[in-house]
């Protein structure tokens, strides 16, 4: 039975207003504004990346108002697991929660490996002990050994407790929005319009390569779908705070793409290692201000790591809850109050990526982008079923033109996961990016096929519980 005062699953309802905005934009922000935007204004130019992200956060808007929409109506922890049972059906469900993981999985493992090749800009001397080479580059015991310990930290810090997570985050989010505001003071005061130049790089094709790397850099909002078990707030304010948090994030990376355009020209930025943190040091004249800079950064790999451990794990207890996984993922700790056995599980394969080495950024971007979208593009598909099934369900927060802002939603989210097809401007990297991709839906098809066959509805989920119960 759930304590009182608990959420479903007995999880306790302990996040106020400042967690969830914290958590969300925190989430999104991650760590691929400090190594990935060298990439970007090299492949578009200072303002064809910005408008890529403008793009992108317009696709991503649209999703995150059906999700504003839908968390309002369902404020139980699964977020897009629970919309996906409850209009298309169990497996539809699966589907959509299984492609979502894999998205969710890829962040976390992203930051595992980021965080020791941010150290590498404040301590050079970092790699020590040859390992291996992967896609030509050579990993070292040192730098696995940090990656290792970030992701032993983050995962203790999620196994004791959704509280102590919320005020960690709280605290890094703050430090990395001071650094943001120092980046574009110095950017105002010190930058140059010379330095932008080329506004625009390799055409349509430039602005679609940052376009496709932008469902990876804007995942996030809908961590907060996934811990709704866990917010102590109105369901119409849950919806609210989820548009906010994706509006903030829009308009921290269009500030990253014209404020580090500003501060070195083109030629340097290609030479640069980690061009946000030189720009930063050119904008105000120290390369101290490079390592405060670099210190946002690591405080966007850890918000971004917690966020994402959050929702990841409270995901697949949602799986295991309705009996698509095993019940060993639902297992809730009697003193914590989390879901310990699924965190357990997101930490250890976060553990491994550091093994790869540096290419694993890249792959690991790609790949989880394309199942973000496919995730995107379900739940959008869920809104539309359920405004057209259920057209009196309570909804605390109700989309204006709700079928318009679906329809847009479900054709904005196939355009761009197209993107990623063979023959396309960013198809996937081959062998690597099929081969994570491939993996991933070869043990879905052997966990999809155990589902029931359970039809949509509002007691979707009691029908799939009920099946399962007769199966076992």
């Amino acid at each position: 039975m759930a304590r009182p005062g608990s959420g479903d699953g007995g999880f306790v309802r302990v996040l106020g207003r400042l967690d969830v905005v914290a958590i969300a934009f925190g989430a999104m922000i991650g760590f691929g504004w400090i190594v990935l935007t060298g990439g970007f204004l090299e492949d578009a130019g200072s303002l064809g990346a910005a408008l890529a992200f403008v793009l992108g956060g317009v696709v991503v808007g649209l999703v995150g108002l059906t999700y504003a929409e839908l968390v309002s109506a369902m404020p139980e922890a699964g977020g897009e697991h629970n919309y996906a049972l409850r209009a298309l059906g169990a497996r539809p469900a699966f589907i959509t929660s299984w492609t979502l993981v894999l998205g969710y999985v890829s962040v976390v493992a992203f930051e595992a490996v980021a965080l020791p090749q941010t150290l590498l800009y404040l301590v050079p001397e970092l790699p020590v002990g040859r390992m291996w080479s992967i896609a030509g580059y050579d990993v070292y015991a040192s730098w696995v050994a940090v990656g290792v310990a970030g992701a032993v930290i983050i995962t203790v810090l999620n196994y004791v407790g959704v509280r102590p997570a919320a005020v960690f985050q709280t605290i890094a989010v703050l430090f990395l929005l001071a650094v943001g505001v120092l980046l574009t003071v110095g950017s105002v005061t010190g930058g140059s319009a010379a330095n932008l130049e080329p506004l625009f790089s390799g055409g349509v094709s430039g602005v679609l390569l940052v376009l496709v790397a932008t469902p990876f850099l804007f995942v996030g909002f809908d961590v907060i779908p996934q811990s709704a078990g866990e917010i102590n707030l109105p369901p119409r304010r849950i919806g609210t705070l989820l548009v906010i948090s994706v509006g903030l994030a829009v308009a921290w990376y269009v500030m990253i793409m014209v404020t580090v355009g500003s501060g070195l020209a083109h030629g340097r930025r290609a030479d640069a290692e980690l061009p946000t943190a030189d720009a930063m040091s050119a904008l105000w004249g120290s390369p101290a201000m490079g390592t405060v800079l670099v210190l946002g950064g690591i405080a966007g790999i850890l918000t971004s790591w917690n966020g994402f451990m959050l929702g990841a794990s409270r995901l697949l207890f949602a799986m295991a809850s309705s009996g698509m996984l095993p019940r060993w993922f639902g297992r809730i700790h009697p003193r914590f109050g989390t879901p310990a056995n699924a965190v357990l599980f997101i930490g250890a394969l976060s553990v491994l990526a550091p093994l790869f080495g540096r290419q694993m950024l890249v792959w690991l971007v790609d790949a989880g982008s394309l199942s973000i979208i496919v995730a995107y593009l379900l739940v959008a598909l869920s809104f539309l079923a359920l405004r057209r099934r259920e057209p009196s369900m309570p909804r605390p927060f109700r989309v204006r033109a709700g079928r318009t802002t679906g329809v847009l939603a479900v054709l904005l989210s196939l355009g761009t996961g197209v993107l990623f097809l063979p023959g396309m401007p960013a198809e996937l990297i081959w062998p690597a990016e099929w081969i994570i991709v491939g993996a991933w839906w070869l043990a879905g098809v052997a966990l999809v096929l155990r589902v029931p066959r359970v039809r949509p509805g509002a007691d979707a989920e009691h029908r799939l519980a009920e099946q399962v119960r007769s199966r076992s």
